[in-house]
């Protein structure tokens, strides 16, 4: 396998990606997944013997979830060369029917951090937790909630190729007003950075992960996406439209959503107890 070729033709796939617009994140990672198989695969002929020998490796390296993300990576590398003939089948997972309890975030837990932040006199951090939680926004999506969007009390988002428009209800509008007046915001993102700049995830992960331990909270689970997660379950438990929180969330797939809705073990094992069948 010519390896300078390859990764020329590598450079032209991330630029394709670009052209897409797809998110820097995924390309990063789709850049990491498929140079790191080109560095396995060395000069060996590039051939199906080769891919399924890999496949077979990280399989016994990785879970099953993030073998099938790096087999996506490199199975799209393939399409775009043309040699659909190199692909290969993604493991098959079943859906579990409960997610983990050691890292879902409840309710108690979140109001934690909250109340912690106001406590530090972090009101930034403080409301910028009941943003994310209360809107159910993604992190990368928090640059769209500016003045201007307050004010009117709803927020465009546009990202990739795709616009939606999200609420910002009452009490969180009321709260953002407050805050933006006594920081003297007057345009633009709310959450910014000393240098003016929009927070972005690296900036909030740290800020989380410091206040983790002063409100009791495992730093396993305090992670912005999880608050996003939060959202949907108090809002499905709510209102029961899978399709309108579908919408709300920005998800073109409703089997998407169902994972953000998805009980604990504990919740599952609960439930199992209450039907009665072992005495």
């Amino acid at each position: 396998m010519n390896r300078e070729l390859m990764t020329q033709q590598l450079n032209g796939y991330l630029q394709d990606l670009r052209e897409k617009e797809r998110s820097e994140q995924t390309i990063r990672q789709y850049q990491r997944d498929i140079a790191a198989f080109l560095d396995e695969a060395g000069e060996k002929p590039l051939d199906k013997a080769l891919v399924i020998w890999y496949k077979k490796e990280l399989g016994e390296k990785y879970s099953p979830v993030s073998v099938n993300t790096k087999l996506a990576a490199i199975n799209g590398f393939f399409n775009y060369l043309g040699r659909n003939d190199l692909r290969v089948r993604q493991l098959r997972i079943q859906k579990k029917a409960y997610c983990n309890s050691g890292r879902e975030l409840t309710r108690r837990e979140y109001l934690a951090l909250v109340n912690t932040a106001k406590k530090m006199k972090n009101e930034k951090l403080a409301m910028l937790l009941q943003t994310i939680c209360g809107t159910g926004i993604r992190v990368s999506e928090l640059q769209y909630i500016t003045v201007e969007s307050i004010r009117c009390g709803e927020a465009v988002i546009q990202m990739k190729g795709k616009t939606r428009t999200i609420l910002i209800a009452g009490k969180l509008r009321k709260q953002l007003i407050r805050y933006i007046k006594r920081e003297g915001i007057h345009t633009g993102p709310v959450f910014i950075t000393r240098n003016k700049r929009p927070m972005d995830r690296s900036n909030i992960w740290k800020m989380l992960k410091r206040l983790c331990g002063k409100a009791g909270v495992n730093r396993q689970k305090v992670f912005p996406h999880n608050l996003r997660h939060l959202f949907a379950k108090c809002f499905y438990t709510l209102d029961k439209d899978i399709a309108k929180l579908a919408d709300i969330l920005g998800h073109t797939s409703i089997n998407t959503t169902r994972i953000y809705i998805m009980g604990s073990g504990l919740e599952h094992s609960r439930k199992m107890d209450r039907l009665g069948l072992v005495i």
